[in-house]
This record gives structure tokens, C-alpha cells and sequence, in this order.
């Protein structure tokens, strides 16, 4: 685990020493990748109300009530996917940064600014697409940045 977490040292990431499986948190980002782009194309409410419901569940430590993260673990069982240890603290932070994106894609789906909300979802489907085939968590970088310009004071 100190391995997994090493990596992280030099974005000084949130970490809680708290250890989740990557694989399941992977296809958690690929089926989040799946239903943003099923809502591109049919612009239905629902997807973005249920992509943050359950990424609310996932950054309130309620990931075991997530309805993704259940399917994830279904198929991690059902393949016999191997428990491959990271920290939980960026996958939460993560979850939180996805629960804005899908709160602000549901808010902007209701407007004019369609637009607007369509480069919102290519935002949370590139950060979805990096997890999920390259184990790449944007969530780091993006908490560095905030911290560097103060809006984030505290690790974790």
C-alpha cells in the first residue's frame, strides 16, 4: 500500500490511509464514462441526477449505497477481478469533484445553456476516460491546484 502511495508524494494528494480496490473505483469512472456519453445524446435528466446521487454516496463515505459502485463490485466478483489497494482519500475527493460536475450538467440541462452543459460532461468524461483505462486520477492535480491557491487549507 505505501507502494500505491508514494506516487502521490509529489502532488501531495489527500490521503487517509484508508484502502479501497482501484479496479472497482476504474469501472465506477467507465460506467460514469458510459452514461455521460448516453446522456450526449439523449440529454435525459435522470443520468446526470443519478450520476450525482451517487457520487454524493461515494465523497460521503457511503460508497457501499452507491448504486455504481455496487454494479463495480458485482463484476469484480463475477470476473474474479484481483483487490488491487489505493487510497481512499483521492477517490473521495474525486467523487466530490464529480458530484459538482453532474449537479452543474442536471442544472445546466434545465437551461438555455445546453451548450454549456455538454462541455461540462466532456470535462467529466475525459477525467472518467483517464481512470478508468489509465488509472489516472485527476482528483490529485486538481486538489494540488486548489491548494496552491489557498482554497483548500487542510489535508483529507
Amino acid at each position: 500500500m505505501s507502494g500505491q502511495l508514494s506516487r502521490f508524494q509529489s502532488v501531495e494528494c489527500p490521503v487517509d490511509f484508508v484502502p479501497v480496490n482501484e479496479n472497482i473505483t476504474r469501472l465506477n469512472a467507465a460506467e460514469t464514462l458510459l452514461l455521460a456519453v448516453i446522456w450526449l445524446f439523449t440529454n435525459t435528466p435522470v443520468i446526470p441526477a443519478v450520476l450525482a446521487m451517487d457520487f454524493l454516496l461515494r465523497a460521503a463515505n457511503y460508497g457501499r449505497f452507491s448504486p455504481l459502485n455496487v454494479f463495480s463490485g458485482l463484476l469484480v466478483k463475477i470476473f474474479s477481478i484481483p483487490v488491487k489497494p489505493v487510497d481512499r482519500a483521492p477517490k473521495r475527493f474525486a467523487a466530490g469533484v464529480g458530484f459538482v460536475f453532474s449537479l452543474a450538467i442536471l442544472i445546466l440541462s434545465f437551461t438555455p445553456y445546453i451548450l454549456e452543459a455538454g462541455i461540462v460532461a466532456g470535462i467529466l468524461i475525459l477525467f472518467a476516460f483517464l481512470e478508468a483505462f489509465f488509472a489516472f486520477c485527476a482528483g490529485c492535480y486538481v486538489y494540488y491546484f486548489l491548494r496552491n491557491l489557498g482554497l483548500i487549507n487542510s489535508r483529507g
